[in-house]
């Protein structure tokens, strides 16, 4: 989520979220908003903190920062972007009812062994009584 701030005499000291020293190369994104203007990272993070100047005062700068995370966590079992499904999978949804599918297209559907199916359409093997 970006953060907005507002650049009095065009140096601002940002504070940073607490862990941010659990990531590693950071990204940094600075939007000026409602006038034409420069602003730059000043100073990358350090000690919790960084630096937004601009060549105006008085400026609002929205920015947002994000970075790899270095915990082990996340050395451990590092996120896939993407993963091919396999291919009994292909076609199914997780959540089939969140894209108007009906349970059945869902991956982890199980269809009722055939003794609950008969049992619920009334369909049983014995003779009709007179």
């Amino acid at each position: 989520m970006p953060y907005p701030a507002e650049i009095i005499k065009s140096t601002l000291v940002s504070r940073t979220f607490a862990h941010v020293e659990a990531y590693r190369d950071y990204r940094y994104q600075l939007t000026v908003i409602g006038q034409f203007t420069q602003a730059m990272v000043a100073e990358k993070i350090r000690g919790n903190r960084f630096v937004i100047k601009t060549d105006k005062p008085k400026v609002e700068v929205s920015w947002q920062v994000t970075g790899i995370r270095k915990d082990a966590l996340a050395r451990f079992a590092p996120m896939q972007v993407e993963a091919e499904k396999p291919k009994e999978e292909r076609g199914k949804y997780l959540a089939p009812e969140a894209y108007g599918k009906a349970k059945t297209s869902g991956i982890h559907f199980q269809a009722p062994p055939e003794e609950e199916k008969n049992e619920m359409s009334g369909d049983e093997d014995e003779p009709e009584k007179e």
